[in-house]
């Protein structure tokens, strides 16, 4: 075995782990493996013989990569949340090992972003990129503040503290005064659950007989039908529309437990519920990029 085919083996058993770290730090798969090329195209372009962890050397690499896609991503970004670029690129014969082996399935993204979590996906979005990969990398892959210090260039010190900046984002910074998120987290799940069953009675059990759901000009369209009122009115269109309950999580929205709906982990609606004596007394739900951009989401503990 030459020395190419050599580091291209070593390089292939530390795939799955840059993937995984790249994604995380992006939120695009398509993303995710364009860092992972370039991890490789460095790879084959540098004397490795004298890195001892190859491994470690890999991940400092994407994670720069990452960070440099994600401030560029910042500067561009006027683009709805509804819309974000992804490039599909099909392996060519004879591809380099770094490069992606078929084209995006956007089902294996919905999956990926699932098994993650859609809501820590949507707020790790919010984060700023020295946040987002201080956080990810130690918070999520055990990475010594020290190695991050040198990725986002700041001293080990400040990279701890941005670290911690974006674990009081994601957990959010003070549920207390919301009231007793254990509650409405029991009201909310069975209302997704009812959603996602298509289940009329147990959907209409949990919402109050008077329930008045507001929903802006993104999310309905039809001007008539942005406010509904009374529980079995809504339950049954909600069950006939309730295609992206899958890709509903719930989440801390201003504080108070409601949903977010994520496809492929990226934000494209928020449901706030008002609850009253256990049940839900009304929903609000938000469609407009501009709006979302605005809301405090943190991810509720499992």
């Amino acid at each position: 075995m030459n020395e190419h085919d050599s580091l291209a083996a070593q390089f292939e058993k530390n795939r799955s782990h840059l993937r995984a770290v790249a994604y995380r730090m992006l939120g695009s798969l398509s993303e995710a493996d364009d860092a992972v090329q370039e991890a490789w195209l460095k790879l084959s372009r540098s004397d490795a013989s004298n890195v001892e962890n190859l491994g470690g050397w890999l991940t400092t690499v994407v994670a720069r990569v990452c960070l440099d896609m994600l401030r560029a991503r910042n500067a561009r970004r006027e683009d709805s949340l509804e819309e974000r670029t992804e490039k599909h690129i099909a392996e060519a014969p004879g591809a380099e090992p770094g490069a992606r082996s078929r084209t995006l399935d956007p089902e294996q993204e919905t999956l990926l972003a699932e098994s993650v979590g859609l809501a820590l996906l949507v707020v790790l979005d919010t984060l700023a990129p020295a946040e987002r990969i201080s956080f990810v990398l130690h918070d999520l892959f055990a990475v010594p503040f020290d190695e991050i210090a040198t990725i986002v260039g700041r001293s080990p010190a400040a990279a701890r503290q941005l670290a911690s900046r974006a674990r009081r984002r994601v957990q959010g910074a003070d549920t207390a005064a919301s009231g007793d998120v254990a509650s409405q987290r029991k009201v909310v799940d069975a209302f997704l659950a009812a959603l996602r069953a298509g289940d009329f009675d147990a959907l209409v059990a949990v919402l109050d007989p008077d329930v008045v759901i507001h929903a802006d000009r993104v999310a309905q369209p039809v001007e008539a039908m942005r406010e509904v009122r009374g529980a079995e009115n809504w339950a049954k269109g909600a069950i006939a529309a309730a295609r992206g309950a899958r890709f509903a999580q719930p989440a801390l929205i201003g504080g108070a437990v409601g949903l977010v709906v994520a496809p492929r982990g990226r934000l494209f609606r928020v449901l706030r519920f008002t609850l009253a004596q256990g049940k839900i007394a009304a929903v609000e739900v938000i469609g407009d990029p501009e709006r979302l951009r605005q809301l405090d989401l943190a991810v509720l503990a499992p």
